[in-house]
């Protein structure tokens, strides 16, 4: 698979979101069918391999950990904490976000028993913590890095102020937000930012939560704990307006001859060299399908109709709901 660069690591052109084999989108597959995809990722040339301590509550790192222990050698290893379960009184595990820096450290060390290992490669700060400084938190995570538990740090959901005020304290090497055909928003901003000083930009949701695969047309039938069913986007008043959307982007795939699935990754890939899509799959042949992506080449005029069809101003409804809204420090566009 072609390459590109994070820092000093040279990782596939895509990578693997690993989340969606243990959270976030109803009952996760069989711990066996998680080790089939990931074997399969590895073998396929996957070398950017991408989890956190919040998806499953730890579930997934000790997944990835332990099926790709003996291979760590031959990938990237990129993890994230600031925003993690915490038991309750009553005992329930809920989301919390929290920046400060003993929990940063608390969340690293976590992290790193559960994937068995020594080293993150990149560790990010999966929320930032409004009610922390930025500079607090990367101060502790550039600590993390003099320590050899860390080798390169990462932000997640930032704005370009917040990514500048966090690079004066140490160098970022990657900014993850999601991007794709139809979430525009890092275009406002913060991938200028990133490019002004050499951060690689990580994509998550590449594929826009399977809608731009054009397989989700029952947002009904989706698990009642998917968290999709807040999502505006997917509520049953705007997600009817963007399948419609869909049928000119599936004939404009068929012309170039690949899937929508691919055509969106290609889109995505076409925006800069230094932008790394990380769709995430619990299926091996839907894994296959969106790594070919990294291997085509459409006209340019493919990319700019792509572009045309699917994207702020033609998509309907906001990203998040309003509380995850708030929780995120990305711009919004006007309007």
């Amino acid at each position: 698979m072609q390459t590109r660069r994070i820092a000093n690591f040279e990782v596939s052109a895509i990578g693997l979101g690993c989340m969606n084999l243990s959270h976030a989108y109803g009952v996760p597959p069989s711990p066996e069918q998680g080790e089939r995809v990931l074997l399969a990722a590895l073998d396929a040339g996957v070398t950017l391999f991408d989890t956190a301590a919040l998806y499953g509550f730890g579930a997934n790192e000790e997944l990835v950990g332990r099926v790709l222990k003996k291979h760590r050698q031959q990938f990237t290893l990129c993890s994230k904490g600031g925003m993690a379960g915490v038991k309750g009184e009553d005992g329930v595990l809920r989301r919390v976000i929290d920046g400060r820096p003993a929990t940063l450290r608390r969340n690293c060390e976590d992290s790193l028993r559960r994937l068995g290992t020594d080293v993150i490669d990149l560790y990010y700060l999966h929320r930032w913590d409004k009610k922390v400084p930025i500079e607090d938190s990367v101060g502790e995570m550039s600590r993390l890095i003099e320590e050899g538990k860390v080798r390169a740090l990462g932000l997640s959901e930032v704005s370009a102020g917040t990514l500048r005020k966090a690079a004066a304290v140490h160098p970022v090497a990657a900014v993850q937000t999601e991007y794709s055909l139809w979430t525009r928003n890092p275009e406002i901003a913060v991938l200028a930012a990133c490019r002004e000083l050499g951060t690689a930009f990580v994509a998550f949701s590449p594929l826009a939560r399977a809608y731009l695969t054009g397989r989700l047309t029952d947002v009904a039938a989706l698990d009642a704990k998917d968290i999709r069913r807040p999502m505006p986007r997917f509520s049953a008043e705007h997600y009817p307006r963007n399948l419609s959307l869909l049928s000119g982007f599936d004939k404009l795939a068929k012309e170039a001859a690949c899937t929508p699935a691919q055509l969106a990754l290609a889109w995505l890939l076409a925006q800069g060299e230094d932008i790394i899509p990380i769709p995430g799959t619990t299926s091996v042949d839907h894994l296959h399908e969106d790594l070919a992506a990294a291997d085509l080449t459409l006209p340019a005029d493919v990319i700019a109709r792509a572009g045309e069809l699917i994207n702020q101003r033609t998509v309907s409804g906001p990203r998040y709901p309003a509380q995850a809204t708030q929780e995120v420090d990305t711009e919004e566009f006007a309007g």
